[in-house]
């Protein structure tokens, strides 16, 4: 336990120097977030598995709660784990840290509660807006976090963009497309489908930093409704009570 807490500690703190060095002066996109929308969280999963638990861990979460969000064991063991991961393991990383800081400069943070620290939206802002950069180690930049270790691991996904400088305005522009884009009216690149993807995403991530956080909504709703229609009535005998001398 003791351990964990200390691991958690130091995702929260690399999590805040993260978001210390970002662009704070770049719009941050609304991203669309819906916590009842299982499918998209499944996805979101997904991907996370896929294209984030390579370098990033997430000691917060276990594979068995995936089940909340509509999953079966059967499916998370198929589809969503290591071949030598237990249902009941955490997420762990499967990088060994030494390695990343050798690679990357710095150790990647822990996801667990990233979305709670930096926020949904600039999640979703941040992963849409990688561009190549051949000044940087890993060929990448990010108009959001400039001079970011990480590398675009959405790339196949969203294809390759530029960045645009004209005087003090900066533009992302998608120079050739990915998997999940399409070429639009007037030959204009359409990334709808990739801008869908990245929100089941952050959608997961958001889910991740409180998965019972749906659950105690509704426990919330239904005290407040119990309050609301027991006190009326107790409030109406009270009154009665004290007010009976006088009336």
């Amino acid at each position: 336990m003791k351990k964990t807490l200390n691991t958690l500690l130091f995702a929260l703190l690399a999590s805040v120097s993260f978001g210390s060095q970002a662009n704070t002066e770049v719009h941050l996109d609304k991203a669309p977030i819906n916590l009842r929308d299982t499918e998209s969280l499944q996805r979101g999963a997904q991907t996370f598995v896929n294209y984030c638990l390579s370098c990033h861990g997430a000691v917060a979460m276990r594979y068995n709660r995936l089940q909340d969000i509509g999953l079966t064991e059967a499916q998370i063991e198929a589809n969503l784990m290591f071949p030598t991961s237990k249902v009941g393991d955490l997420m762990k990383v499967s990088m060994q840290a030494n390695d990343a800081k050798i690679w990357f400069g710095a150790t990647p943070p822990d996801l667990s509660v990233i979305s709670r620290s930096r926020g949904a939206d600039y999640l979703y802002t941040y992963l849409r807006s990688f561009y190549r950069d051949e000044t940087r180690p890993t060929g990448w930049n990010n108009l959001t976090f400039d001079k970011v270790g990480m590398p675009n691991v959405l790339w196949d996904q969203q294809g390759q963009q530029v960045l645009e400088v004209k005087g003090e305005h900066k533009k992302l522009k998608l120079l050739t497309p990915g998997n999940l884009t399409k070429t639009g009216e007037n030959g204009a690149f359409d990334q709808t489908e990739f801008d869908h993807r990245v929100a089941d995403l952050v959608n997961y991530m958001v889910y991740m930093g409180e998965p019972a956080q749906v659950k105690r909504e509704q426990i919330g709703y239904g005290v407040l409704l119990f309050l609301l229609f027991f006190m009326i009535p107790i409030s109406y005998m009270l009154k009665k009570e004290y007010w009976r001398d006088i009336h």
